[in-house]
């Protein structure tokens, strides 16, 4: 698996992965308002990388370099469980600077427990009901 900086040309796979993990995943969120449009919108001024197999994008992580914050860590449905968020978080860290911080829906209790066992702690939760989410850290 190589991991490497994403280009134009992988955006359109790049907007299939956001769409359809969050579809499959957000449970608590409402699927007919996703569209592919989002990826765009959600990744602004944001530095991407990505993970790749075979020509295959499995996964891909943004980050906001200014405040050492992972804004979005995605990975295709049929590839999660395969160590793939693993090696995008281990070199989102190893880009940018300690404490990094991420924010992981509360109800999103896979993502919680994945980011716990990788050595991120709580460190508030905040939002309004229904959309809480916690502040996450890792030094």
């Amino acid at each position: 698996m190589d991991i490497r900086v994403a280009n134009e040309l992988d955006y359109p796979d790049l907007r299939m992965i956001y769409l359809e993990s969050r579809r499959k995943t957000f449970h608590w969120a409402g699927k007919e308002e996703m569209t592919l449009e989002d990826f765009d919108k959600h990744t602004v001024e944001e530095y991407i990388i990505l993970a790749e197999e075979d020509n295959q994008i499995l996964g891909f992580a943004s980050l906001y370099l200014p405040d050492n914050f992972i804004h979005n860590l995605f990975v295709h449905p049929d590839f999660s469980g395969k160590g793939v968020g693993g090696q995008l978080l281990n070199a989102s860290i190893e880009k940018m600077n300690k404490p990094l911080r991420l924010k992981c829906v509360s109800e999103n209790h896979k993502a919680m427990k994945f980011y716990k066992n990788k050595g991120w702690r709580k460190v508030v939760e905040e939002g309004n009901p229904g959309e809480k989410y916690w502040v996450m850290e890792y030094e």
